[in-house]
C-alpha cells in the first residue's frame, strides 16, 4: 500500500478529524479448504493479508491516475502524480464539462504557488505522512481489533483484486477484549462488515464497514460519527504487479466538537493507473499533469467532418 493510498483511506475513514454489502456465492467445505489450505484459520489469513499490505507501503513504486468523485453537489474529475515530494494534483472537470479559463488558471495557480513554495510544499508533504501513519495504524490493528469467520467467497474483477480470482469473503465483529491505544484505532469499536482477501496473493481487495453503534472521539468531546455510517474501500491489480485503490465510497454523518454536523456523502473511482519514475520531483510532476490534461483535451475536440452534440 502506497503513501498516496494510505493518505486516500485516511481521509476516507477519519473525515479530517482524526477520523452490508453484495452477497457472497456459497462455498462447499472442499472449495473453502482449497481457498484457504495456506492458512489455519480466517485469523492466519487477516495477519498475513496485513503484513502484505505493510509491506507493500513502498514509495519507490509511483503512478500518474484520474479519479472521478461524485458528491450530492456534482462531480469532479482529478488527475494525479505521486511524487518523491508529496502528491500532486489538477481537477480537469467539474459535473465532467472542462473547465472554464479562469478554473484552469486556478488550478496551475495553485500549483505554480507549491512548486514556487518549498515551505508549503514541505508542509503539504508532513500532512500526507500523518496522515499515513494515522491510517498505517487503522491496518495494523486489524487482526486484533475483531473476529472473523469465513463467509464464502466473490470473484475478482478488473476493478476488485485480480480479475478470474476468487476472493475469500470474511465477516468481522468487534473484539471486545480490543482495547484502543489510542482515539486513532476507536472508530473500530463501533463497526461490522466484511474483508474480501485475494488467497493467492494475500492482499485485501475491499473493505466493507458499516457502524452499528455511535462512536465519540476523545470520549465524545471532540465528536461523534453517528450509527449507521458506512465505508467502502476497494483494491485491485494494476497491471504491473502494484496493487492501488480503485474505489471509495463514504457515508457518513456526526458531530466535530459537539456543535458542528458532519456530512460526508461520495462515491469516487480511481483508474487509469501509470507508473512515473520513481524519482519524480514535484515540478515535474506538474509538468505531467499539465500535459495529460492538454492531451485529454485535444482528444475530446470534435474531429473534422463531425457535429458536437452539446451544440443540438
Amino acid at each position: 500500500m502506497t503513501r498516496a493510498k494510505l493518505i486516500r483511506i485516511a481521509t476516507a475513514v477519519f473525515l479530517g478529524v482524526s477520523l452490508t454489502g453484495s452477497s457472497a456465492t456459497p462455498l462447499g467445505a472442499a472449495a473453502r479448504a482449497s481457498l484457504l489450505a495456506d492458512s489455519a484459520s480466517a485469523i492466519e489469513l487477516v495477519r498475513a493479508a496485513v503484513a502484505n499490505e505493510v509491506a507493500a507501503n513502498d514509495d519507490s513504486i509511483k503512478h500518474m491516475f484520474r479519479s472521478r468523485k461524485q458528491t450530492p453537489q456534482g462531480s469532479q474529475t482529478r488527475l494525479y502524480v505521486e511524487t518523491r515530494s508529496a502528491m500532486a494534483g489538477m481537477t480537469i472537470a467539474y459535473d465532467d464539462h472542462p473547465l472554464t479559463p479562469e478554473q484552469k488558471q486556478g488550478e496551475e495557480n495553485h500549483l505554480a504557488g507549491l512548486v514556487n513554495d518549498p515551505e508549503q510544499l514541505s508542509r503539504k508533504h508532513s500532512q500526507e505522512q500523518q496522515s499515513a501513519e494515522r491510517t498505517l495504524r487503522i491496518v495494523k490493528a486489524l487482526p486484533e481489533a475483531f473476529f472473523y469467520d469465513n463467509d464464502g467467497d466473490e470473484p475478482g474483477a478488473a476493478h476488485l483484486g485480480k480479475e478470474g480470482t476468487r476472493l475469500v469473503r470474511l465477516k468481522f465483529r468487534p473484539n471486545p477484549a480490543y482495547e484502543p491505544p489510542s482515539r486513532v484505532e476507536q472508530v473500530l469499536e463501533g463497526m461490522e462488515g466484511f474483508l474480501l482477501i485475494d488467497p493467492t496473493s494475500r492482499r485485501i481487495a475491499r473493505i466493507d464497514g458499516t457502524l452499528f453503534k455511535e462512536v465519540g472521539f476523545g470520549w465524545g468531546i471532540l465528536g461523534h460519527l453517528d450509527k449507521g455510517g458506512h465505508f467502502l474501500v476497494e483494491q485491485s491489480e494494476v497491471g504491473d504487479g502494484s496493487w492501488q485503490i480503485s474505489r471509495m465510497s463514504l457515508g457518513f454523518t456526526g458531530k466535530i466538537l459537539i456543535f458542528k454536523s458532519i456530512v460526508i456523502k461520495s462515491e469516487e473511482v480511481f483508474s487509469d493507473f501509470r507508473r512515473v519514475p520513481a524519482d519524480t520531483t514535484f515540478a515535474q510532476g506538474v509538468d505531467m499533469l499539465k500535459a495529460e490534461e492538454a492531451k485529454l483535451a485535444e482528444d475530446d475536440k470534435p474531429t473534422a467532418g463531425t457535429t458536437d452534440p452539446k451544440s443540438h
